[in-house]
């Protein structure tokens, strides 16, 4: 596939209209969920949805210019040597839709088990509050290495269009979970990532910690055992929270953490593995108060 070709499906595809739609269906259910808190004077912490809604816009104009430009020119080259070249057609987006949620399953779970991915990621678990402005809440830089995840869907021979946009639909898909105002669903709860589901996974509760990645399915989570009923009362936000509102702090606090900690390795193969490692790993020579 060339650039041009690329730019123009983005530019001319009929789904890019379905993603337009949902989009705005998304900033309205948010916007009535806001309304519908004032109403009802339920609890919420509004610096912190303040400080969501400016995450938000930041992102948007990142993925508008800069950001979002570097997964296509990184994965066309990559279509360039595919294994097939798979059409575009009706039963290859069901097809593309669910390997690119196969693919956001094991994403989302590298980025909870390697400390250099976390420290994007957490971003989003930093909220002690969960209601849907929280799906606002993404790194700023998240685009310039997730893409590298829709290498194998592109070299298999999907378009980078259609990888692209099955991701982001998988992505869509999650703003109306993160919701307390929707119970638990019974049996589509072990099905689907329901707002039941993913409650737990942006639990603090020992029990809940790094459980339920799946995106549209939960069934991976059952498949690879990270699945998780909701159970206890779910805490929200990290284990140590980042305490600020600041949209900034928000984002880039978790790699101020890991360079504090660089500088204290005595090798360079412990400042490698603080870095790319485990979330709880550090040298034996840390104290507890270096951690």
């Amino acid at each position: 596939m060339s650039f041009a070709k690329l730019i123009s499906l983005f530019e001319e595809s009929q789904i890019m209209a379905f993603i337009g739609y949902f989009f705005l269906f998304n900033l309205g259910i948010i916007f009535l969920e806001i309304l519908l808190d004032i109403v009802t004077d339920k609890k919420r912490r509004w610096k912190d949805t303040y400080a969501n809604i400016s995450i938000f816009i930041i992102n948007q104009l990142l993925e508008k210019t800069i950001i979002g430009s570097i997964g296509v020119l990184c994965l066309v080259p990559i279509s360039w040597v595919a294994i097939l070249e798979i059409p575009l057609n009706t039963m290859t987006w069901i097809l593309a839709f669910f390997a690119a949620d196969f693919t956001y399953y094991w994403m989302h779970r590298f980025e909870h088990e390697h400390r250099i991915l976390w420290a994007s990621h957490s971003v989003h678990h930093s909220s002690e509050d969960y209601n849907l402005t929280i799906s606002f809440r993404l790194s700023f830089i998240e685009g310039l290495f997730e893409w590298l995840f829709l290498v194998p869907m592109v070299f298999i021979g999907f378009s980078p269009f259609q990888a692209i946009v099955s991701l982001v639909l998988v992505a869509q898909f999650q703003t109306w979970i993160h919701t307390e105002r929707i119970g638990k669903l019974g049996w589509l709860d072990g099905i689907f990532n329901t707002p039941s589901v993913h409650r737990v996974h942006h639990g603090s509760n020992s029990k809940y910690l790094d459980k339920n990645y799946g995106g549209f399915l939960i069934i991976w989570d059952r498949l690879f055992g990270t699945y998780q009923r909701e159970e206890e009362t779910v805490i929200y936000g990290l284990t140590k929270n980042v305490n600020t509102n600041n949209p900034i702090t928000i984002n880039f606090i978790e790699y101020r953490h890991i360079w504090k900690d660089v500088k204290r390795c005595k090798t360079l193969g412990d400042k490698f593995k603080i870095v790319f490692g485990g979330l709880g790993w550090r040298p034996k020579y840390f104290t507890k108060n270096d951690e």
